[in-house]
């Protein structure tokens, strides 16, 4: 399980170096998506096999299916670490996220998120005014 809130660095060439626990559970080959929210979304191979596999299931007939699986599949990119444990983030994923030098990775259960660490302060103090009444939303559905 993927979880925690982690500060990195990316360096020039755009590498970047997971938390060794997550890279424990990951494996040598991640998969990289545009996230929702303007992050990047992290997946081992085979949780994006999963996900890829419900996205395909989608009928090509609604406009909206068709629009998200061209975003998602089009988007995403395999990487592997390196032998000290980076990865290249590449500039298109980079610029939709907005990433300086430093970012924010946190665990997600089966996915990590990069994050701009400006951005993710601000999504962070945002979700944490909200939390109660989410709690609240989410019982009400039996989640909780």
């Amino acid at each position: 399980m993927l979880i925690g809130e982690y500060t990195h660095s990316i360096d020039e060439k755009n590498r970047l170096s997971l938390p060794v626990k997550f890279r424990k559970e990951m494996g040598k080959k991640i998969v990289l998506i545009p996230g929702l929210d303007n992050c990047i979304f992290i997946f081992t191979t085979k949780e994006w096999e999963k996900v890829s596999g419900k996205l395909s299931e989608l009928s090509i007939l609604q406009a909206d299916n068709r629009r998200f699986a061209r975003f998602m599949f089009g988007g995403a990119t395999e990487v592997e670490f390196d032998s000290i444990g980076r990865i290249l983030v590449p500039d298109f994923l980079k610029d939709w996220a907005h990433l300086d030098n430093k970012v924010v990775i946190i665990g997600v259960h089966s996915r990590a998120e990069i994050w701009n660490e400006k951005s993710w302060s601000e999504h962070k103090a945002v979700v944490e005014k909200q939390a109660d009444a989410l709690a609240e939303k989410l019982g009400q559905v039996g989640m909780l």
